[in-house]
């Protein structure tokens, strides 16, 4: 996969982040507008993390001190039950004042930080690539075409020898070939295992 096509794809996903993030600012000052409670406790929600993280930072374990940051948590979560409230008062869900990211796993940006605090491709990235791969390789419509939706009524059941050079019918032939499939899927990591080769004239299909 060529660093072009990542760094469209990237792109893409910068202006769904964006318009997420600009879509909920309009959500937001709609309705601030509407219940200005709700922009009064998301003022002092950061107002009260900016100084609990100060107080964490500064903490000298002393008694008083974890008290004063244990009070600031249950205000915190205390303005945090109030904000859930209101909305769902106002029939709204509980991630309405939250980006409608389209993969909620890297809120749109590609990435994501593994347990080993590396950074990794998302699973909706690599996705996206592999779809562009299938694409490449006329393998796009692999959603209908499946062996869950196998057809073998679509093969004649009576032998042509003259024709096909087998003694058996298209219809068991094709059958043959689909148990060889599914076995070599079956198998698909066991090194000891051969490969499929598939030949024919040029349009075959």
């Amino acid at each position: 996969m060529s660093n072009e096509i990542l760094n469209t794809l990237l792109k893409e996903y910068e202006r769904k982040r964006l318009k997420a993030e600009y879509d909920l600012e309009k959500r937001k000052q709609n309705l601030y507008s509407l219940i200005p409670r709700l922009s009064e406790i998301d003022d002092e929600l950061n107002r009260v993390a900016i100084i609990t993280a100060k107080n964490i930072l500064n903490s000298n374990n002393s008694e008083k001190n974890s008290a004063s940051i244990s009070n600031l948590k249950t205000k915190i979560e205390n303005l945090k039950t109030e904000k859930l409230t209101i909305l769902k008062q106002n029939n709204l869900d509980s991630n309405y004042l939250k980006p409608a990211y389209e993969c909620t796993i890297c809120n749109d940006t590609g990435y994501i930080t593994d347990l080993n605090y590396k950074t990794v491709m998302c699973s909706c990235l690599k996705q996206k690539l592999l779809d562009i791969s299938f694409n490449k390789s006329n393998m796009y419509n692999l959603k209908k075409e499946n062996f869950s939706t196998f057809d073998e009524r679509l093969y004649s059941d009576e032998p042509d020898l003259s024709k096909y050079k087998l003694n058996i019918s298209p219809r068991k032939n094709i059958l043959n070939i689909k148990l060889k499939c599914l076995e070599f899927i079956e198998n698909f990591d066991n090194p000891n295992y051969k490969n499929l080769l598939f030949t024919g004239s040029t349009g075959l299909r």
